[in-house]
């Protein structure tokens, strides 16, 4: 995958289904790796994209080659996070130019992502008992648990549920938070105590304030099904992981995956996953350094700056005319 990324799979998923007289311009707001695979995959097929991206983010999105002009970007400032951007992205959507790209209610991406635990099922020829994957919204975790459950319903692979254990990068640990209280509804957390967290946290991406966590099919449906659990993971041990994984594995992996390396060797550590149990640690990024070490990477820039508080009006007229 050209970007790094496992967001690669919904991105083709997602514009596969987009059908052939579509005449509105797809908007997708990303804390980064996803705003860089739909931006490749858009781009390589002329899919007019409008990208919402936090300002601080921008450094996420590389790509072998110049982005085409049917791919746009808009940013919220220095100081915003993920949030931010969705409300951008949201604000366009209500120029009928522009059409959202629906994120995890989209059957598409989750879709994309859940192929991930189907190659695995496919190479191991059996379901895992234990899936772990570090988690922004939450939504790649929800693809899993959908696609165990048409897998048990195929009866080739097994009867069982995996048990499902994403974890979060600490502070920004709203879900961990919400699922160790032993509730549905997402515990409070203000705007400026969310955009303070993504600032420490390493893992980026791993930061929406907002996640599919409470509504029916969500992420509390999903680990409630699966009698699963979530881990929070620093960013010590972030640095730790990333290092050992490069050294036992030979690949460099981002800030992401290692908090998912971390959350296994929590779970090996605290008796959650047995020695004789089948585990499948989704590695949902990683090769950006030798990716860039063998190739002169370009760093696409904002085509505008939008706080997401000014007038929507103004937010539309100026993002309609991108695409004039």
């Amino acid at each position: 995958m050209e970007t790094c990324s496992f967001k690669e799979t919904e991105a083709y998923s997602v514009c596969a289904r987009l059908t052939q007289n579509n005449k509105k311009v797809l908007v997708v707001a990303s804390a980064g790796n996803t705003a860089r695979a739909f931006a490749k995959v858009c781009s390589d097929n002329n899919i007019p994209l409008l990208l919402s991206v936090p300002e601080d983010n921008m450094n996420a999105l590389w790509f072998h080659k110049r982005l085409k002009d049917c791919v746009k970007i808009i940013a919220a400032p220095h100081g915003a996070d993920y949030y931010d951007a969705i409300a951008l992205g949201d604000i366009a959507c209500k120029s009928d130019m522009f059409m959202a790209e629906g994120g995890a209610k989209n059957i598409a991406r989750r879709d994309g992502m859940g192929t991930t635990l189907l190659n695995a099922v496919e190479t191991i020829g059996r379901i895992p008992d234990a899936y772990f994957q570090a988690i922004g919204s939450g939504t790649g975790t929800i693809a899993a648990w959908e696609n165990n459950l048409r897998l048990i319903e195929d009866g080739r692979f097994g009867k069982h549920k995996m048990k499902l254990l994403p974890s979060q990068n600490a502070p920004f640990t709203i879900m961990y938070d919400s699922w160790k209280a032993q509730q549905r509804t997402l515990v409070a957390l203000s705007a400026e105590e969310a955009r303070y967290q993504a600032a420490i946290i390493q893992a980026k991406v791993l930061s929406n304030r907002k996640p599919p966590y409470s509504l029916a099919g969500g992420l509390f449906d999903a680990l409630t099904d699966s009698n699963g659990d979530i881990y929070k993971i620093d960013n010590r041990e972030i640095d730790y992981w990333s290092a050992a994984f490069q050294y036992l594995e030979g690949i460099d992996i981002n800030p992401a995956a290692a908090v998912a390396v971390a959350s296994l060797a929590h779970a090996v550590e605290d008796g959650t996953v047995k020695r004789k149990d089948i585990l499948m640690l989704n590695i949902t990024g990683g090769g950006e350094n030798l990716t860039k070490n063998h190739h002169n990477v370009v760093y696409a820039k904002p085509d505008l700056v939008l706080n997401p508080n000014d007038p929507e009006q103004e937010i539309i007229k100026k993002v309609e005319a991108l695409f004039k």
